[in-house]
């Protein structure tokens, strides 16, 4: 069954929870931008998966790894006894830095864009940051117990998002553009 009626009056219960709570409260909130964050991960997967770009397949692979965590990290905000692990954390920084290393250092903000590709990444890592928010305000108000590798993780996937930005314009020969600010 695809619907069950029981949300018609904007409310919804969490992960192993039958008390229900309404769909605008800071922790539905917090699990919608995870969700959406998860949903926009997937569509820059499929576009990776199907790019000309070297290693996209493997770059897809490891949206697709991220997607599983969110998973984790959205029954932790739920409730649930599940919790990413640090090494999680690790994993995403050793992406990180490999692909940092290919490329020169930031010295400016970058303008979004170059290749449509880069342009998901950088929608991704916006949604990412917007979940980011949202996670980190369910904690503060003291509404769950976020564990401090959770905030990492999310906190290391904008910037995950942003270096894989950088790199497929790079790989395309794209290059990138600081803004023009006007005078």
């Amino acid at each position: 069954m695809y619907y069950t009626r029981t949300g018609d009056n904007g409310t919804t219960t969490l992960y192993g929870c039958d008390q229900r709570l309404s769909k605008s409260s800071a922790i539905a909130e917090a699990l919608g931008a995870l969700d959406e964050t998860g949903s926009v991960l997937g569509l820059l997967a499929v576009h990776m998966a199907h790019t000309e770009m070297p290693n996209g397949k493997i770059g897809a692979t490891i949206v697709m790894d991220i997607q599983s965590h969110l998973f984790t990290i959205q029954v932790e905000i739920a409730g649930a006894d599940k919790h990413l692990s640090s090494e999680a954390v690790l994993v995403l920084e050793t992406y990180i830095d490999s692909l940092g290393r290919t490329m020169s250092p930031i010295t400016t903000f970058v303008v979004a864009g170059g290749t449509e590709l880069s342009a998901l990444a950088d929608v991704a890592r916006t949604v990412a940051r917007r979940a980011e928010r949202r996670v980190v305000g369910v904690s503060e108000e003291g509404l769950v117990v976020v564990y401090d590798q959770t905030l990492a993780y999310l906190n290391r996937l904008s910037s995950f998002l942003f270096v894989l930005a950088r790199y497929v314009n790079r790989e395309a020969g794209i290059d990138e553009h600081a803004p023009a600010y006007d005078k």
